[in-house]
């Protein structure tokens, strides 16, 4: 099949659109209504459902999650019974959410027929939502994977607004306007994005984060470090986008540490998801990069964690991109890095981030998270291909070649600086 971000024509125009030059004609920045805080959805009503209750004629709110994170779909859905809501819970999201499972939410939600949308969950259920509200919005779409970045107008919001709560810190999918489905039938994650997918109204209570274990902690912690690294240093980026991720990676080092060795530690689970939702704002108006070009594949292929495969490749795109570019003195700079040269500065920023893997309990390198040679051997040739299609390559500051993809897979697995 062939994907909107493999068109040759789509392929030249995103990263011209990435260039100083280019933003300087004319560029956006968006970001949804936010409410942060714990009073940002109580129970017993207020907060983003009193801001919300006078754009919904109808109040019928279909409530997407999935059944690990049911309770906090059922206290969203008391929150809006006291705005006289009529509320319907779907708990049938599944993990990296395949097409089949799009449509099935679809189908419920038409049968609803809702006037808000409200995503209560991680990555796959905010991105559930997004992906089953344009199959809400536009029937005529029979096959979602053809919707494409530059193409025709969605129309959405004749029948629905969006509301997306997070319960994980790390995605950023609540402050995006992208989307990252499965296709089950080429083994592939697919990103849909458009301008319209971006949410509405934003809800962060940090009591929803309280559940999560240690490794979900540091998992979507590190996707979180990724989107903001990834955008601070890459040609996509803007004075609005540099606020907003150097920002992000100084709360990240800062608190993630705090947020995994203690779980309920109030101020850490806040300020973490502030963090995510200022790095999903700040690679959401610019870009991710080489970290989830690879990451994705990766992850896909060899079923690891999104989180740990993108975070992995820190230290990695990080070497790679100095070569031709200085934008990693930026971090250093927020995160207090001294050395007496630019080589030694980027070397302690590659141990600072190693040490913070190290004490999240993440391996440095493929080898020791258990991935063998020959698994690297037996599906480097499809890993290769997916990263150099995929369209978060179009925001590495240094072209990504089919050779050097392949010997950052490796440099990875063995856990050596990269020197080209």
């Amino acid at each position: 099949m062939s994907y909107w971000f493999t068109i040759p024509i789509i392929k030249l125009l995103v990263p011209l659109g990435n260039t100083s030059a280019a933003k300087g004609l004319g560029t956006t920045f968006n970001v949804p209504k936010m409410f942060i805080g714990v009073n940002s959805i109580p129970e017993q009503g207020g907060g983003v459902v009193n801001a919300i209750s006078p754009l919904c004629k109808n109040k019928r709110v279909f409530i997407i999650t999935d059944t690990t994170v049911r309770q906090f779909g059922e206290r969203v859905s008391n929150s809006f019974k006291t705005a006289k809501f009529t509320t319907e819970i779907w708990d049938g999201t599944l993990p990296e959410i395949p097409v089949n499972n799009i449509k099935l939410c679809a189908e419920a939600m038409k049968t609803f027929e809702p006037d808000l949308i409200a995503a209560v969950g991680g990555g796959s259920v905010m991105d559930m939502a997004k992906a089953a509200w344009i199959l809400y919005e536009r029937p005529d779409i029979t096959d979602i994977r053809t919707v494409m970045l530059f193409g025709p107008a969605l129309g959405l919001r004749k029948k629905a607004i969006l509301l997306a709560i997070p319960t994980t810190s790390g995605t950023g999918s609540e402050v995006t306007t992208a989307t990252v489905i499965t296709d089950e039938e080429n083994q592939r994650k697919v990103p849909l994005a458009s301008s319209e997918l971006l949410p509405d109204f934003v809800a962060l209570d940090p009591t929803f984060t309280m559940g999560m274990p240690p490794k979900l902690t540091a998992g979507t912690g590190l996707d979180a470090l990724a989107h903001a690294i990834d955008d601070a240093t890459s040609n996509a980026s803007s004075d609005f986008t540099d606020a907003m991720a150097l920002r992000a990676i100084e709360l990240v080092f800062k608190y993630l540490p705090r947020a995994f060795h203690d779980g309920k530690d109030h101020e850490a689970r806040l300020k973490m998801h502030i963090a995510a939702s200022m790095a999903g704002i700040a690679f959401g108006n610019g870009t991710a990069s080489l970290t989830h070009s690879l990451g994705h594949s990766l992850g896909k292929v060899l079923h690891i964690h999104h989180g740990i495969s993108v975070g992995l490749f820190i230290p990695y795109t990080q070497q790679y991109y100095s070569v031709v570019s200085d934008r990693f003195l930026d971090v250093c700079k927020v995160l207090e890095i001294k050395g007496r040269t630019r080589e030694n500065k980027l070397e302690n920023l590659i141990d600072a981030v190693k040490q913070l893997m190290k004490e999240l309990e993440i391996p440095t390198n493929l080898k020791d998270m258990g991935i063998t040679e020959e698994q690297l051997k037996t599906n480097m040739p499809k890993m290769v291909r997916e990263s150099i299609e995929d369209p978060d390559t179009f925001g590495s500051p240094q072209w990504l070649t089919e050779a050097n993809c392949e010997k950052l897979f490796w440099y990875a697995y063995e856990g050596k600086d990269v020197d080209f």
